[in-house]
């Protein structure tokens, strides 16, 4: 078995409200939040992108572990709106961290999957003992078309975690992937904005892919959604998990303590593994927790983790945790969001 050492998030203090979206496009702002399930959603300001936000998140997790940054011997990030089509971020956040220049890197994009494809990647190097340290991190400034229904919840963030076969704070014992051609959310080659199928992202897309990503792995390890003490899925809104989980015979009880997407949105490749790092940060030694990513176009990839006894040690001196950053909040209205967004150049 490998598993995770140590990990580290970062969500923009920024937030915009969805009623304030609401309100600009003259649409009905509780209609929305009740639709939708979000609240509010994180922004990243006008000087952060997905390398920033991806080299705060594993500044993040190599300090909590005290890991020297020349230890890690692969990156691996997953993201969809890597700043540059031809250049890897990987080598911007490496070279950031002062990694280099004896390791892999590697940049992967598969939609909000991209980053647990690259978990089972180093997985797989890490307990083959081809490297000891790969770190692994998801990174998104997700994009939306200005008055698209998704601008109501493409937010910003990262998670990174760094893997090891051992010493870690909870192990990997499983892990599979569910993969179709399902065109429900795309982007061609020099369009400014995603495309989607509306209503179409949901039945035969996501929950069609989560739940038999999801199911393949119970089948697989003979394990029943209740042996598990926690579930994470990801999270586009608040309603998708929820049937999901509902239909494979998870609880609310499990879902609530990694549920943020009604806090901050959808971050993207980062939805997943920040809702697992908040699991991690109140989980108790020898927990069971179940992962299913989702990544449009289409596939999922399921994993099964059990924390050890390290995990109390780590949480003890980890300081600014999920709900920490998930409270740190000061609002800007839609105005303000256009501006930053126009910096970027990709909105406007």
């Amino acid at each position: 078995m490998t598993g995770i050492v140590s990990y580290g998030t970062y969500i923009p203090h920024l937030r915009l409200k969805a009623r304030d979206i609401a309100r600009f496009w003259n649409k009905d702002a509780d209609e929305i939040e009740k639709g939708l399930g979000i609240r509010q959603k994180a922004i990243a300001g006008i000087d952060e992108d997905s390398v920033t936000m991806a080299v705060e998140a594993a500044n993040q997790a190599l300090i909590r572990a005290s890991i020297a940054p020349k230890k890690i011997e692969a990156i691996i990030v997953g993201s969809e709106s890597h700043p540059y089509t031809v250049k890897p971020t990987s080598t911007i956040v490496g070279e950031i961290l002062g990694v280099g220049p004896k390791y892999q890197a590697l940049d992967t994009e598969f939609a909000c999957k991209a980053a647990t494809a690259a978990l089972e990647l180093i997985a797989g190097l890490t307990k083959s003992k081809r490297i000891a340290y790969g770190l692994v991190i998801g990174s998104d400034t997700a994009q939306a078309k200005p008055g698209d229904a998704l601008e109501y919840t493409a937010a910003s963030a990262a998670a990174a975690f760094i893997l090891d076969s051992k010493d870690a704070i909870a192990k990997i014992y499983a892990f599979t992937s569910y993969s179709t051609n399902t065109p429900d959310f795309w982007r061609r080659d020099g369009q400014k904005y995603p495309s989607h199928g509306g209503r179409f992202t949901g039945e035969p897309a996501y929950l069609h892919h989560v739940t038999s990503a999801s199911q393949q792995l119970l089948d697989e390890l003979k394990a029943k959604p209740s042996d598990f003490a926690y579930a994470v899925f990801h999270m586009p809104n608040s309603k998708f998990p929820l049937q999901a989980a509902k239909r494979l015979g998870f609880t609310e009880k499990q879902i609530a303590p990694g549920f943020i997407v009604n806090q901050m949105g959808n971050p993207y490749s980062a939805s997943s593994l920040v809702g697992l790092a908040k699991v991690l940060d109140v989980a108790r030694p020898n927990q069971k927790i179940f992962v299913c990513s989702y990544g449009s176009g289409a596939g999922s990839d399921a994993f099964a983790l059990k924390t050890t006894p390290l995990i109390t040690k780590f949480q003890k001196q980890s300081a600014n945790k999920v709900q920490d950053q998930l409270d740190n909040v000061e609002f800007c209205d839609y105005a303000h969001y256009l501006k930053i967004s126009k910096a970027r150049n990709y909105h406007l």
